[in-house]
């Protein structure tokens, strides 16, 4: 595919605070085989002198800067106007804490351009930091009374190729880290959703695809993603899991079922308390309070 015939992708790539991460995930965008591509990068009100470093580094990019913190789905939806303003054929909402092997593009350009009911197709996420294990292929699977989710493929190894088809078959949303995603889908879905903040956004986006567009998986596709780099704690290991993280994945899982599930609420809030419990068991107790205020304010 030449340059000539190649859909023209805008790449998005939110930043907050993570100058180190974006400049690396931006360099390894730069050995990408694929070419008809604007990378467009959103700054979430950073404090760390991200702009201007970013803007050293790379002079010319394309940077649109938030007066505010407007969370995962508001800075990425800037992004997302801006690619559907400038004609983009696909959007790659890439994560900064990633970087990307040279067909990662391409191999998601293929999948999609083979379907034309794929409105998300999702990478091969391998971590970062252990290069022969997997985190998700693609995406993962959504369970109504726990209200949680688990990616699918998780700690399987890398070395491991999977069938495409089986794996599309169990995915419930793609993982936001890295997805592409049509003009088709962009008019017809709507953006992200922003009354996540973070968390869950992926979920909702691709519940309220379902029936209209199919989500996809390229499994050639490979991205390498640190997990949690941006909200400053590991998403595997409880223990060292961010308040910040800990907030929102609470609050969110009570404000998405009670958007999508009312009637699954009541099991998802039992949930809940034994989350509240395992904090107690770790004595973390300053999350106890913040757990307990949650459950009372969760869609306010």
């Amino acid at each position: 595919m030449s340059e000539l015939t190649e859909p023209k992708v805008h790449i998005i790539i939110l930043n907050w605070n993570g100058k180190e991460d974006t400049i690396e995930c931006l360099k390894s965008i730069k050995g990408l085989r694929y070419s008809n591509y604007e990378t467009v990068v959103i700054d979430n009100a950073s404090t760390d002198g991200s702009v201007s470093e970013i803007e050293h580094t790379f002079p010319g990019i394309t940077l649109l800067e938030s007066e505010i913190n407007r969370g995962y789905a508001g800075g990425n939806n800037i992004g997302l106007r801006y690619a559907l303003d400038h004609d983009a054929d696909y959007v790659w909402i890439l994560n900064n804490d990633t970087i990307v092997h040279e067909n990662a593009l391409g191999s998601l350009i293929e999948k999609i351009e083979a379907d034309s009911s794929i409105g998300i197709c999702g990478s091969r996420l391998i971590y970062y930091h252990n290069r022969e294990t997997i985190q998700a292929l693609g995406g993962g699977t959504y369970n109504k009374w726990l209200g949680t989710t688990a990616h699918v493929g998780a700690n399987e190894p890398a070395s491991i190729h999977f069938n495409e088809k089986e794996i599309e078959r169990r995915l419930d949303y793609i993982v936001g880290a890295s997805m592409l995603v049509s003009d088709q889908f962009l008019k017809e879905v709507g953006l992200l959703s922003e009354d996540y903040f973070l968390y869950y956004e992926e979920l909702d986006w691709s519940l309220r695809a379902k029936g209209t567009f199919k989500l996809g998986y390229a499994d050639s596709s490979l991205v390498y993603h640190k997990e949690g780099a941006s909200i400053k704690g590991n998403n595997v290991k409880l223990n060292s899991k961010s308040r910040l993280s800990d907030y929102y994945q609470i609050k969110n899982r009570l404000k998405f079922t009670w958007k999508f599930y009312p009637q699954f609420l009541p099991v998802v809030y039992l949930t809940v308390f034994y989350s509240m419990l395992n904090r107690i068991k770790r004595k973390q107790w300053k999350r106890i309070p913040m757990i307990l205020n949650i459950c009372f304010t969760f869609n306010k």
